[in-house]
């Protein structure tokens, strides 16, 4: 009898940043980011929603980002640590979701320090 396909592993260190992502998107879209978009050219008139819903609870997503980013930075560690000391056989989370994840974490960074810095 065949077992069915297991979900690929990593998945709550991508979890963790996409909820990381999403809270410093929240916190960055009240200043930086329409300071961001309209010099880069573009247009923030958007974010004006999302910012008057988020803006009353910014320092709490400002807390909730930071921790779920941390979280998510150890758990991707403990990945790459994993796929370093087991070799290719024994490698659980692929290449791709690790990267993807890192660029997460970089990204919800920059969007939390951001979101600190123009206020």
């Amino acid at each position: 009898m065949t077992q069915p396909p297991t979900p690929p592993k990593g998945t709550s260190a991508a979890a963790f940043t996409l909820t990381g992502l999403a809270a410093a998107f929240g916190v960055a879209s009240c200043c930086a980011l329409p300071i961001l978009l309209i010099s880069a050219g573009g247009s923030a008139a958007w974010l004006g929603g999302i910012a008057a819903v988020t803006a009353p609870y910014r320092m709490p997503l400002l807390l909730i980002g930071t921790a779920c980013l941390i979280v998510g930075a150890v758990l991707l560690v403990r990945q790459q640590r994993s796929a370093v000391h087991c070799g290719r056989a024994g490698v659980r989370t692929p290449r791709a979701m690790r990267i993807l994840t890192l660029a997460g974490l970089l990204l919800g960074a920059a969007l939390l320090w951001a979101g600190y810095r123009y206020v």
